[in-house]
């Protein structure tokens, strides 16, 4: 099992920045995937990145394409979301969940984090 720690959200301005991260610690070894989803109130989770342990191939939802990056730092188990030029539509619970292979589907993912709340405000 692995056990997932969000922390970075907040309440920014639209444009504004801001990271995310994920801590991770138990049988983090076991897992091939790690992603970020996103839940605004009356609304389904949605997928927004994924990246791999090496962090060498990345995926995003073509709503934050190019606007969000996600990056790993595997020294530190810690898996971060870039988010630049925020929009109110991107506010949400970001959730971090891993996964045992690559995929978008949240029901895939086996382990989750509680969630940290980014609100855009405009």
């Amino acid at each position: 099992q692995v056990q997932l720690v969000e922390s970075g959200g907040g309440l920014v301005q639209a444009g504004d920045s801001l990271r995310l991260s994920c801590a991770a610690s138990g049988r983090t070894f076991s897992t091939y995937a790690r992603g970020w989803f996103r839940q605004a109130p009356g609304k389904e989770r949605e997928f927004v990145a994924l990246i791999t342990r090496s962090g060498g191939r990345t995926y995003y939802a073509d709503s934050v394409k190019g606007r969000f990056t996600i990056s790993r730092d595997n020294a530190k188990n810690t898996v971060y979301l870039q988010m630049n030029s925020l929009k109110p539509e991107d506010t949400a619970v970001y959730y971090c969940a891993a996964a045992d292979i690559w995929t978008t589907s949240w029901g895939d993912f086996s382990s989750w984090g509680l969630g940290t709340q980014v609100t855009v405000s405009s």
